[in-house]
């Protein structure tokens, strides 16, 4: 296999295959943005968001632990301590990859909710939601239909409100499965 050559005419096709799938993510994000206009859902995904700054996955550990004693010590702890480990490799590809938000390219996104960081790739609010949702659920089965919804829309609160692009979501979403998995794995 030959590598790929800047100037060759493989590196041009894929130089313009990477441009036409950031435009095409750039149109879904903001096509996203549009369910922003309505003020029920700019305040449902904003609440989403804000919950899912930590307070709601703090408040979900919590009721398990009530729920469960000392039972759930462990599993809690760990699951903490997996978002910390989350908190490390988001901010470490943040700073790497210094890929902007979209509200900083896109004039148009309406935006209600202020960023926590400059950088969107990968969204650590998608990571938590993914992470502490499959070990919330492992863990209490019983708790999918609280656990479940508020992830999904956790993960979509930062399309529509314009913080985020798709591979954000995407990456974080699958970082957060893999610290969920190997978090499980340890119990």
């Amino acid at each position: 296999m030959t590598p790929l050559r800047a100037g060759s005419p493989m590196a041009a096709r894929c130089s313009r295959a990477i441009q036409a799938y950031l435009g095409w993510e750039a149109l879904v994000t903001e096509r996203c943005n549009h369910a922003h206009r309505v003020r029920a859902l700019r305040w449902l995904f904003a609440a989403a968001s804000r919950l899912g700054d930590g307070m709601g996955w703090y408040l979900l550990a919590l009721l398990v632990l009530v729920g469960h004693g000392a039972e759930a010590v462990v599993p809690m702890a760990l699951m903490l301590a997996s978002g910390g480990a989350g908190v490390l490799i988001y901010l470490t590809i943040k700073r790497r990859t210094a890929r902007l938000r979209p509200l900083n390219r896109n004039q148009r996104l309406e935006i209600s909710v202020a960023p926590l960081d400059q950088y969107s790739f990968p969204s650590g609010h998608t990571l938590h939601a993914v992470n502490f949702g499959i070990q919330l659920v492992a863990f209490q089965p019983a708790l999918w239909w609280i656990v479940l919804p508020f992830a999904l829309l956790v993960a979509m609160s930062r399309m529509v409100l314009g913080l985020h692009y798709l591979s954000d979501v995407l990456v974080g979403a699958a970082i957060g499965a893999v610290l969920a998995a190997s978090t499980l794995h340890l119990l």
